[in-house]
């Protein structure tokens, strides 16, 4: 498999393999080489506010539990029994003193306050008649993950302890993912989740998703209903009522991210209205941007619509606002996951308006989202045949155009129109399965001729 990756992405043509797509050892290979690799998004903390919270998530096609300990640390641990391998929580989110498996009773724990680390056994029925005192609880609590990181209310896990720190992960396509997590004046870190999370399954391949968000202009062809419907916050036609003014695509050859939005800029534009269908709502945003002027004054700031952090978490930043995820199930299939975002100290009235709002575009009710989801399923469907299979996607658009960004470590420039960003991530999708460790695959900061010619 491993020598046919270079015919599976053929980085300088711009071809991809619609075997990447439908394979089943294609997709295995996934899992074990991207999925227990990669730092990946498990939860956001409004899902385990308080002490003993926690909510089951997923890594790959592991059940995972993400919880926040007596003393508020957070950890994540793998979901199934280490007796018989039982679910141990079967509820998407609860509160609890203890993990117990309802098969036959072993009990794990939540911390570390009586015991060397979270997740340890600690309740064996017959421990001392049945086992004569002989078992090693020690060595058969949970699985924990073994880095786990927390951002801005977002929880993020990897299984590979070489993995890179999350900062270097991101790297500076931290800063369009604080675009989505500030407030909207700018405030670090002022983020609240809004209700739980949307969650159902798509008869696709998991890649089309992070795909179409990571830089993906040319699609709009597939809106133009959505558009003539205006479900957009101020009504009339269209989606959003805003766009950043000086939109383009940039992507993080390194690292395998890419963004819709701004390069670096020192002024905010003058404020562009919106939200005009409710005059409190609007006076919300107006203030929020009379504040983000003050507060950024002439320093360096970014914008954008929509980005992909590799390998399956994208992100709106400004309308809607939210973080979806892509959970691989089969190569044909995908969970999704949406979580909607709001100021956390907006009104009530600014809350539910965006509530609104955003269930008319995301979800699986939503119009803009069901576009989206029409083509990813007939996509995937239509390369599962014998001819068909043997075929490649073209993502030659712009091949060869990429521009380096000042006051971006790494970033490229691609236009509006173009599919760099699609190539970077299937080059950094191709580096992963190729690599036999993360000594293979640092995160690269500053860009050289050999990543621009990729």
């Amino acid at each position: 498999m491993k020598e046919r990756i270079d015919e599976l992405v053929v980085r300088e043509r711009g071809l991809v393999s619609r075997e990447v797509f439908v394979d089943d050892d294609i997709f295995k290979r996934e899992l074990k080489h991207i999925f227990t690799r990669a730092w990946l998004f498990v939860a956001h903390e409004d899902q385990i506010r308080n002490k003993g919270d926690y909510v089951v998530s997923r890594m790959g096609t592991d059940s995972v539990i993400v919880s926040r300990d007596m003393e508020g640390d957070v950890h994540v641990l793998l979901n199934t029994c280490t007796h018989r391998g039982m679910k141990l929580c079967r509820y998407d989110m609860g509160n609890t003193r203890n993990f117990t498996c309802p098969y036959h009773g072993w009990s794990y724990s939540i911390d570390g306050r009586l015991v060397e680390r979270p997740g340890e056994l600690v309740g064996v029925p017959g421990f001392t008649t049945y086992y004569h005192g002989e078992l090693d609880k020690k060595a058969w609590g949970l699985v924990p993950v073994p880095r786990v990181a927390v951002y801005k209310g977002t929880v993020w896990a990897s299984w590979d302890p070489q993995a890179p720190d999350l900062m270097d992960y991101l790297g500076d396509m931290r800063l369009y993912l604080d675009y989505a997590l500030d407030g909207r004046d700018g405030t670090e870190g002022n983020n609240e989740m809004i209700g739980g999370i949307l969650k159902w399954r798509v008869p696709c391949n998991w890649k089309f998703a992070p795909e179409n968000f990571i830089g993906d202009n040319y699609h709009d062809v597939s809106h133009r209903s959505v558009d003539l419907v205006g479900i957009g916050p101020s009504g009339g036609r269209g989606r959003r009522d805003d766009e950043p003014e000086n939109v383009t695509t940039l992507g993080f050859p390194g690292l395998g991210h890419g963004v819709i939005g701004e390069p670096p800029y020192y002024s905010e534009p003058e404020y562009p209205g919106g939200w005009d269908n409710d005059p409190e709502v609007a006076e919300y945003y107006r203030r929020c941007h009379e504040r983000r002027v003050e507060r950024f004054g002439d320093s360096p700031r970014v914008s954008m619509t929509v980005g992909t952090i590799f390998p399956n978490m994208s992100f709106h930043g400004r309308q809607p606002r939210t973080i979806a995820v892509f959970h691989p199930i089969s190569p044909t299939e995908m969970e999704m996951w949406r979580i909607f975002l709001v100021d956390r100290d907006a009104p009530q009235q600014v809350k539910d308006t965006a509530r609104h709002y955003y269930l008319r575009y995301s979800g699986p009710g939503g119009l803009t989202e069901s576009d989206d989801m029409e083509n990813w399923t007939y996509a995937s469907e239509s390369s599962l045949g014998t001819v068909s299979r043997t075929l490649y996607f073209n993502y030659e658009m712009g091949l060869g155009h990429a521009k380096p960004i000042d006051g971006l470590d790494g970033a490229v420039d691609n236009g509006e129109f173009t599919e760099e960003n699609a190539r970077i991530f299937y080059n950094r999708w191709a580096d992963f399965m190729k690599a036999d460790s993360w000594n293979e695959l640092a995160p690269v900061a500053a860009l050289d001729q050999e990543v621009l010619r990729r």
